[in-house]
């Protein structure tokens, strides 16, 4: 298996990339949320937004983060546009967001010619508590397709996820857990590219090569291009030493 990890601003790159030349698009875009006005959602940076105020951590933020809604699912609509254009026939396309932005991202997922099929729960054990009210335990992942689904495939994957964001080895204040990621890959055929127009920290990268999937990424911000390269370069170390054997 084999990753191209592009830096650079997602929608310039991606219309650079060839049409029907991916298999699937797997991604976690900037929300633009967490916030209950207009200013809290467009005027605080994401590690404000997304980080508790006692977080121990101390990761870096990320760009792209002060959208407001109407400019949010414009922008989310062409970047879907353009990962239509360059996915294969019976491609999915798999978009996570919180609860504000899931109606707007299944808005933009059919805008662009999506099929929306769904949306599945990512539920968080691990979350923040909400005082006098429910807790905020869920995220969400909606998903498309490109006409229909390839048929023939003896596949069968979960309607929902339970996983807490990574503690230990975590990198990215928005991570996602490898273990879910790893079975959203499989939504790809096998053998095919899964495409990630914010590879943040390459999570997504990571689960596609364990999956026998190629990867092609795109990152914005330079910090999290770096981490997402070492953690892509040292997947495929690893697939490497093992395919040698024990002599290696």
């Amino acid at each position: 298996m084999s990753y191209t990890l592009h830096r650079g601003d997602a929608l310039t790159v991606m219309k650079t990339l060839p049409d029907e030349s991916v298999d699937a698009v797997i991604t976690d875009p900037p929300y633009n949320s967490g916030g209950r006005t207009s200013s809290e959602r467009t005027g605080r940076t994401a590690r404000a937004k997304y980080v508790t105020s006692n977080s121990a951590h101390d990761l870096a933020t990320f760009p792209g983060e002060n959208r407001d809604q109407r400019s949010y699912r414009s922008w989310l609509t062409e970047l879907m546009t353009e990962a239509y254009r360059a996915s294969t026939e019976h491609a999915v396309a798999v978009v996570f967001s919180d609860w504000r932005q899931e109606p707007t991202t299944s808005d933009a997922l059919q805008m662009a010619g999506w099929t929306w099929s769904g949306t599945i729960p990512w539920i968080k054990p691990a979350s923040r508590p909400r005082k006098g009210g429910f807790k905020q335990s869920a995220e969400f992942i909606t998903w498309g397709v490109k006409s229909s689904l390839a048929k023939g495939r003896d596949l069968y994957l979960p309607g929902h996820f339970i996983a807490s964001q990574p503690r230990k080895g975590r990198v990215h204040i928005t991570q996602k857990p490898v273990e879910v990621m790893q079975q959203l890959v499989q939504i790809c055929r096998e053998g095919g590219t899964v495409l990630d127009p914010f590879a943040g920290s390459g999570s997504t990268g990571v689960a596609a090569l364990r999956e026998g999937r190629c990867f092609v990424g795109v990152e914005l911000f330079s910090h999290y291009a770096d981490v997402a390269e070492q953690r892509l370069r040292a997947e495929l170390t690893q697939d490497d030493v093992a395919l040698a054997g024990p002599e290696a």
